[in-house]
């Protein structure tokens, strides 16, 4: 326990982002992503995120206005639902959906012999106004997204696609990164739904910064 250092709690995501720049040392991140990249470092405590991070022409500064407007955001899970802080989200009045447990949702993906995950987007397309999702665990949501996409019936604002796993999780993530849309992409197998809430909350936290 002499190892033990105490830190008060209010203290502790403090204490955490000054590890993380020490462990940076003179690493210089663009100003506009350091946030953003530190934050999904502060989450998995996974330094690779420096590289694997892959960022769109201006993407932060258009999803920025993007929630400022009142963006909806769509995620691919409850956990990443969960994960994105609802205060800050209603100060500018975004809407975040997950249709991932609907019952209906579910029956019609077990009709058709799809995923939940690509019903779930069918119908996020549906929503009037700008759009924003956060996909951080189904490959099968960020496929769906590019062929609607590609049909020309939804523009979003922004596509975070950062799914964790095995199985298409590489080839979706290039699929969105070709769709001519701004997009915040986790290269590889690495990700996940605390990754996708992170970026959110990343942009969230610093809407009022240019």
């Amino acid at each position: 326990m002499n190892n033990i250092k105490f830190v008060e709690p209010q203290n502790i995501e403090k204490r955490s982002f000054e590890i993380i720049q020490n462990e940076l040392g003179d690493f210089k991140l663009e100003s506009e992503k350091e946030p953003i990249i530190k934050r999904v470092i502060h989450t998995t405590a996974d330094f690779d995120y420096v590289d694997n991070l892959i960022f769109s022409d201006n993407v932060v500064k258009n999803a920025k206005a993007a929630l400022k407007s009142g963006a909806t955001i769509i995620t691919d899970t409850n956990m990443a639902y969960s994960g994105i802080n609802k205060k800050a989200a209603a100060k500018y009045g975004v809407d975040i959906k997950c249709f991932m447990a609907d019952e209906d949702v579910a029956k019609e993906a077990s009709e058709r012999g799809e995923t939940r995950a690509t019903v779930s987007m069918e119908r996020a397309s549906k929503i009037q106004g700008p759009l924003i999702f956060a996909i951080g665990n189904a490959p099968t949501a960020l496929i769906k997204l590019y062929e609607l996409i590609s049909e020309g019936k939804i523009n979003p604002e922004l596509v975070i696609g950062v799914p964790v796993g095995f199985v298409n999780v590489v080839e979706a993530k290039e699929l969105i990164m070709s769709a001519n849309i701004p997009y915040i992409v986790a290269k590889g197998r690495k990700g996940g739904s605390n990754v996708a809430a992170a970026i959110i909350n990343a942009l969230l936290y610093n809407v009022e910064e240019n």
